[in-house]
């Protein structure tokens, strides 16, 4: 993989010579070679090796005062002097590439200051307090917020626990995640120097957590070619396939969408409306799912149409102008101008076909929304200055401090409760999957930011903490509901809170609990106030005439209890085994077989034993499940091998009140574990449940009903 690579993202101007227009910076992280390192400058010029630097600051702030980036660099440059990168370059390389991607970007100098300084406290001896004696507290603050925690005092924690230490520091300054993305970025760009192994490491850390936050601040001028760069090294082959159609479709003389655009550019002109007209290329990643979407790709199916106007009341004439000259595709409708995206993204998306068939999809926007949904917080200069030093302060407290949305202030709340670095680092990959926001009203008109698929559990702990134990029911837009309530975008929710203050959560909670703060909050209370165990029945005294029997182990004896689930068979007087090869469960479907000693089994239909039992001629059984729901399975786990991996698998099964029969692990094979458990559920319904919480347990990847050898005929 190339060491550059192209940011597809960028939008094509569509004017006479590829001008484009004056003022506006050009987002273009393409051209980036190596810094021309010249040494330390004189105090009365820039250094040479920044001038690139410079030049894309001023294009965002003219008057710019730049003697703190002169002053940075001269310090990254002598700290850094003697080190090199893998790659062979001058390490003073790396920030300095960092800072040119948050330049572009528009990102004002306190950012770019500490940019060039985000690895001297790390990896040189430049400490906190120099940092802060020279450059003030904000700089300082920034430097040590994307400063990793050491190896050698975290261990395998470090990791976890540094983007813990960068969360936090994000709650109180967002600039802290733009400099950690653009640092990921380049350092994304040049990691084929890197061992193949290290490679697909860092990508899948970057696919699971750095990309989210990307989309969740509104970076998309970064997200995507974080995206289009992990999709390389993840999945090389489809990669391959995407370049070779872009490429072919590239060098195809039709182009629809030019044509398009130069339609459009018509109407708009006759309609009297200035307006930009731009192709924008998709990106490897989105050309992927636009062909695994709709197969066939269609030659307007390589980009979309941009339309960049000056007011927001434009947008939606540009809109009324497209849809009466073309022919809209209504489905394809959407204002996100009227109703923003959390991440800050604003823009009309629509569709319109021509006579001919060719349909281009269409973003209209202004140059203010544009500048916002290509670098999100980072174009909001900076969020923290006073109004005077902010002229383009906005009404909006959403807009003036990125730092209020909800999934921010939910992820900063559940984090403190997270126990340990792998409870962390699991849960955080899971909210930065959840890619959709929805808002909820409370009674009295405060509202409630949810991640979608939220059910009425997650309203109560979001809104009460771990007060919510107490939480009964709900009323949902005026009607009485169950906690288990999905709620959606809109809705009121009253919450139904409990007289009793020792009452709490069931384990039944965690099945609707969709937030990491409502699951820890149930888990922990759940684990200290264990459910008592049912006191024993005394035995019965034999009376002297009786012969003693010896009394089965433990093990052996829970070993030839019968599972309680009730299955019914057509053959009166048979007795009835539940199947050890494929473990049925309510409410799987079964099928039953006569074998020898009057015994009918039963299997799941799906079992590969019933295929045998049809073959050798064994007389099939109607049968049907009883209302015991009580049952026993047997679940495989695999896993990568890590330590304690057993102790918390076997954890998380007793948190769902689910009793272990038997318990085997097998040897490691190539990093990879199997464990294999039989367990007694006190309902099958709960099995589904069981099944996620073991596959929450880090290190688990894959959770799966056992499907035993069994022997044709019994």
């Amino acid at each position: 993989m190339s060491a550059e690579a192209t940011n597809p993202a960028t939008p094509v101007p569509m004017t006479t010579g590829g001008q484009r227009r004056r003022g506006r910076a050009r987002l273009d992280l393409r051209r980036l070679g190596r810094a021309a390192l010249l040494g330390p400058a004189t105090r009365d010029r820039l250094p040479d090796a920044i001038g690139h630097v410079a030049e894309a600051h001023r294009a965002h702030y003219p008057d710019a005062d730049l003697e703190p980036l002169r002053r940075a660099y001269v310090l990254a440059e002598s700290s850094h002097r003697g080190q090199t990168r893998k790659s062979g370059e001058p390490y003073i390389t790396h920030p300095l590439a960092v800072t040119l991607i948050l330049a572009q970007l528009g990102a004002e100098i306190t950012t770019l200051t500490a940019s060039l300084l985000h690895d001297t406290v790390e990896d040189t001896d430049v400490t906190l307090d120099q940092v802060r004696a020279e450059f003030g507290d904000d700089v300082c603050y920034l430097v040590d917020g994307v400063t990793k925690l050491e190896k050698v005092d975290y261990g395998a924690a470090a990791e976890p626990e540094t983007f813990r230490k960068m969360l936090v520091a994000t709650g109180n300054d967002v600039r802290v995640m733009s400099i950690k993305l653009a640092d990921r970025l380049h350092n994304m760009r040049t990691l084929g120097v890197m061992r193949p192994e290290k490679q697909a490491r860092i990508a899948k850390v970057t696919r699971d957590v750095l990309i989210p936050l990307a989309e969740r601040l509104g970076v998309q001028a970064l997200k995507t070619e974080l995206e289009d760069l992990v999709f390389a090294i993840l999945h090389p082959q489809e990669y391959a396939e995407v370049k070779a159609l872009i490429d072919a479709n590239a060098a195809s003389e039709r182009n629809p969408l030019g044509d398009i655009a130069g339609e459009v550019r018509g109407v708009l002109r006759e309609a009297g409306i200035t307006a930009e007209v731009l192709i924008r290329p998709r990106h490897f990643l989105s050309v992927h799912r636009v062909h695994r979407k709709r197969g066939e790709l269609r030659a307007s199916d390589y980009g979309r149409l941009l339309v960049l106007v000056n007011e927001d009341a434009d947008c939606y004439g540009v809109l009324g102008e497209l849809h009466t000259c073309f022919t809209p595709v209504v489905s394809e409708f959407k204002d996100f101008i009227a109703v923003p995206k959390f991440n800050l993204y604003q823009s009309l998306h629509t569709a319109v076909a021509r006579p001919d068939g060719q349909v281009a999809e269409v973003l209209i926007r202004t140059h203010q929304m544009h500048q916002v949904a290509e670098a999100g917080v980072v174009a909001l200069r900076n969020p923290y200055a006073p109004s005077s030093e902010e002229p383009s302060e906005r009404a909006d407290d959403e807009r003036v401090d990125p730092t209020r949305p909800g999934w921010l202030s939910r992820l900063l709340d559940w984090q403190e409760a997270a126990p340990d670095p792998d409870t962390f680092w699991s849960t955080l990959r899971e909210d930065l999957a959840q890619d959709r926001e929805i808002a909820v009203f409370r009674p009295d008109g405060g509202t409630l930011g949810l991640p979608a698929g939220a059910s009425c559990v997650d309203a109560a702990y979001a809104q009460y903490g771990e007060d919510a134990h107490a939480c009964i029911g709900a009323r949902v837009n005026g009607r009485l509901a169950t906690l288990s309530t999905v709620l959606r975008d809109g809705d009121t929710v009253q919450l139904l809170m409990g007289q009793d203050a020792t009452s709490g959560p069931s384990s039944e909670w965690l099945d609707h609990a969709r937030t990491p703060g409502a699951r820890i909050a149930i888990r922990r209370w759940l684990t200290t106030h264990p459910t008592p165990a049912p006191a024993p029945t005394p035995p019965r005294r034999r009376p002297a005439q009786e012969t003693p029997v010896t009394t089965p182990r433990p093990e052996a004896a829970d070993a030839a209890r019968p599972a309680a689930a009730s299955a019914v068979v057509d053959r009166e007087g048979a007795t009835v085994r539940l199947a050890g090869c494929c473990t049925p469960v309510p409410p799987d479907a079964i099928t039953a077989f006569a074998v020898r000693g009057g015994v009918v089994t039963v299997h799941r239909v799906g079992c590969p034993a019933v295929e045998r039992m049809k073959e050798v001629g064994r007389a099939e059984v109607g049968v049907r499940w009883g209302d015991a729901t009580e049952c026993r399975v047997t679940l495989t786990a695999e896993s990568f091998g890590r330590a304690h991996l057993l102790a918390d698998l076997t954890e998380a099964i007793a948190l769902e009140g689910v009793a272990i029969i038997s318990a085997t692990v097998e040897p490691p094979t190539q990093q990879r574990v199997r464990h294999t458990y039989t367990l007694q559920l006190p309902d099958a319904a709960h099995l589904p449940a069981l099944m996620r919480a073991m596959r929450a347990v880090p290190g688990v990847y894959d959770v799966s009903r056992a499907q035993h050898p069994a022997a044709a005929a019994h």
